[in-house]
């Protein structure tokens, strides 16, 4: 049975996962704080191998690229957003009301998701496509939890007021590819507490 890990980072408190078996590691949105990431990791004794990513704003990307050559691994993205990862304006660290950081520049992603089954390091997973919150948006189903990224949150949905954000794709994509998994299974999402999907069906707001 695979374990995960929640890391709050940076200011707005994304979080980053860290899921692992018996001998390895994957990395989940490394938003901020690499030191306290990697320290976490070595805590757990595995190998870290790849770091995949929910979608590119500038707040699930920071602390890429340090892990990424610390540990030597590559970075799964969609396609989609690919040229997000170095373009600061497309992953929101360039706009203004963000002059109080700097701006983030993320070398171009090793790997482009497709939608499929993946296993890496005896890990197996689901990428889906749940748009709407940032069209290359993906959340990744493991064997008994999701991790959904800013596509549902406990008692919410991601904010649909960005760049290629659309509110009627966001709500699709849950119902079609979140809420149609198993009840029971944990949802962790990219900010606040885990959920369910039993919970976020009976009393999400959005959905009720």
């Amino acid at each position: 049975m695979l374990k995960i890990e929640q890391i709050k980072t940076g200011s707005i408190e994304e979080n980053c996962y860290l899921i692992y078996n018996e001998k390895n590691l994957l990395i989940i949105d490394p938003g901020a704080e690499p030191e306290k990431i990697d320290a976490r990791i070595k805590k757990t004794e595995r190998i870290p191998k790849a770091i995949l990513l929910t979608h590119t704003h500038y707040d699930h990307i920071g602390a890429v690229e340090v892990l990424r050559k610390q540990y030597n691994i590559p970075v799964y993205v969609s396609p989609l957003e690919q040229e997000w990862l170095s373009n600061p304006i497309l992953n929101l660290s360039g706009l203004g009301r963000h002059n109080d950081m700097p701006d983030i520049i993320v070398r171009p992603a090793e790997m482009e998701f497709q939608l499929t089954d993946y296993e890496i390091g005896g890990m197996k997973f689901s990428v889906v496509p749940t748009p709407g919150h940032s069209i290359g948006s993906v959340s990744f189903v493991f064997d008994d939890f999701v991790v959904t990224g800013d596509a549902l949150f406990r008692g919410s949905i991601g904010r649909s007021d960005l760049h290629t954000g659309d509110m009627q794709q966001l709500l699709h994509s849950i119902r079609t590819y979140l809420f149609t998994l198993p009840e029971e299974f944990p949802a962790y999402p990219g900010h606040g507490d885990a959920t369910t999907i039993e919970h976020e069906i009976k009393t999400n707001p959005f959905f009720n």
